[in-house]
């Protein structure tokens, strides 16, 4: 920021808007780019362009910086979809390319609030010029006029785009909740059968390549004896043997979303201390994982 002592008007007024509208322009910028962390280097950047520039016949500085703020982010999704397109399709870094999620835990946290996970996967499948369209228009209201000063298309262009992502999000949406409704009815139906002690009902739920594993937090809770197996860590294979160990437990664990995908969680005193995520594949789960480790569940999002 500016010294005080030493700004001029235009500076004292600019910082006099930029302030109060830091927070709305952060949850623009982390709507855009689906990271916290980026969201502060695009505000950051937006500040810079906006000290840089002649302010003087600037009528709306709250839309004018909504506006540079929105073309940082454009930016920084066009420069995040060349570093993709440089890797090749089976580079590890590509997905960490296309997500790129913020550094600190803590910084995500604010990006959770905002931004349910589900959306963050939608938007992610977006061009960038139809996510920065989608999510200032739906989600902000901001005019096409505005839009298509930040994209440099015209207004009708901005207002297409906008339109084809928003068919794109919701035909994705109704794909992702017809399988994520399936996927909820499998967990639960499997929580109900591990209760009963349903050996059978569990046995048609499970792939027969099933596999369960448990984090060595789960195991220094206690969880070898819980479960009755010393292999947990390790992973444990087979639709037999996993039906085995969970008929008659799991009784306190309770049916969730982790990370928006079906799972389960067991809570004490308010926290949730195992998260239970489940794989499934054709009608059938074919993973499960325990998960106790603190740090893990930190990070993770839970909805009941």
């Amino acid at each position: 920021m500016l010294d005080g002592t030493a700004m001029t008007g235009d500076a004292q007024r600019l910082v006099a808007c930029f302030e109060p509208a830091r927070p709305r322009l952060r949850r623009v910028a982390a709507r855009i780019l689906g990271s916290a962390a980026e969201a502060d280097d695009a505000l950051q950047e937006a500040w810079l362009r906006a000290s840089r520039a002649e302010i003087a016949h600037v009528s709306n500085l709250d839309a004018w910086l909504t506006t540079i703020t929105a073309r940082a982010c454009y930016d920084a999704l066009e420069r995040r979809a060349r570093r993709r397109e440089e890797l090749t399709p089976d580079d590890p870094r590509r997905e960490a390319a296309a997500h790129a999620p913020g550094e600190h835990p803590e910084d995500e946290a604010l990006l959770r609030d905002s931004v349910g996970t589900a959306l963050r996967v939608l938007l992610d499948a977006l061009a960038p010029a139809e996510r920065v369209a989608f999510v200032l228009h739906d989600l902000f209201d901001v005019p096409f006029e505005q839009i298509g000063i930040v994209l440099g298309r015209s207004v009708d262009a901005a207002r297409q785009l906008a339109s084809r992502a928003r068919r794109r999000v919701r035909g994705t949406a109704v794909h992702r909740h017809a399988a994520t409704q399936r996927h909820d009815e499998l967990v639960r139906a499997f929580l109900h059968a591990a209760r009963s002690a349903n050996f059978p009902a569990l046995i048609a739920l499970l792939d027969p390549g099933a596999t369960l594993r448990a984090d060595a937090a789960v195991l220094a809770m206690g969880g070898a004896q819980y479960w009755q197996s010393g292999d947990l860590e390790t992973g444990i294979r087979g639709a037999d043997t996993v039906a085995r160990i969970f008929a008659g437990r799991a009784r306190a664990a309770i049916a969730a979303l982790i990370d928006g995908t079906p799972g389960a969680v067991w809570m004490h005193e308010g926290a949730v201390r195992v998260a239970f995520r489940f794989g499934v594949a054709d009608d059938r789960i074919t993973a499960i994982e325990l998960v106790a480790d603190p740090a893990v569940l930190a990070r993770i999002e839970v909805e009941r």
